[in-house]
């Protein structure tokens, strides 16, 4: 997200569009993977109520980092 458009809780918006969106489908669970360091990220799912599940080696661009998925049962 541009930095400009940080703070007016679009991200909190769109992941409660679609967890609603999730649990009108019947899903019973849902999953979303980031990585460590993107605290913007952790802060949100953390306060939607999703736990840090599963932790793992990966590369983003070209560039290893320590993946992480948040799970939130619905």
């Amino acid at each position: 997200m541009d930095d400009s458009l940080r703070g007016f809780g679009l991200g909190k918006q769109l992941l409660n569009s679609a967890l609603a969106f999730a649990d009108a489908q019947g899903f019973v669970q849902i999953n979303s993977w980031t990585f460590s360091g993107f605290n913007a990220a952790r802060y949100l799912y953390e306060s939607q109520g999703f736990a840090l599940v599963e932790e793992k080696l990966g590369l983003q661009r070209g560039i290893e980092v320590l993946e992480q998925r948040f799970t939130r049962c619905l």
